[in-house]
């Protein structure tokens, strides 16, 4: 795991999320944007379009589901050292709200950073038009760290 001594400068550690945010297809083909990046931390934000929506016009529980797992997974990636990168072993998620419209905000943040397995949590918000939030899903996440391979 990274050390003090291993810190990344904040733009590097948000470059380094966005670059593999990029490359992820699915990511990009829904619009997600990466908003937020501390060491421990990672904040994205998914618009509402007809590629998130379940049959009732409400965003899907399935993007809410990748939200989290990408935020809570790039909050992992921020204390592993370079060359590595991180894969979701399980996650679970309780759904509280639906919406519609405006944006969801999904924060990760580490809560254990072992050497062979990390303990995230993400929060997943829905932001109206009109500025309220309201609490849309909560999620746990186990990662394992992984040489990268690209």
């Amino acid at each position: 795991m990274a050390h003090d001594s291993d810190a990344i400068a904040p733009s590097a550690l948000f470059q380094r999320v966005q670059t593999s945010l990029e490359r992820q297809g699915m990511m990009r083909h829904l619009g997600a944007r990466l908003l937020r990046v501390e060491p421990g931390l990672c904040e994205i934000a998914l618009p509402f379009s007809d590629r998130v929506t379940q049959q009732q016009g409400s965003f899907h529980g399935g993007a809410m589901g990748a939200l989290a797992d990408i935020a809570g997974g790039y909050a992992a990636l921020t204390v592993v050292p370079a060359g590595m990168e991180v894969v979701t072993v399980e996650y679970k998620i309780n759904f509280l709200a639906a919406r519609q419209g405006g944006e969801l905000r999904a924060t990760g943040r580490v809560v254990r950073a072992g050497q062979r397995v990390i303990v995230t949590t993400a929060e997943v918000l829905h932001l109206a038009e009109d500025g309220r939030e309201t609490a849309c899903a909560v999620s746990q996440q186990t990662l394992a760290p992984v040489p990268m391979q690209y």
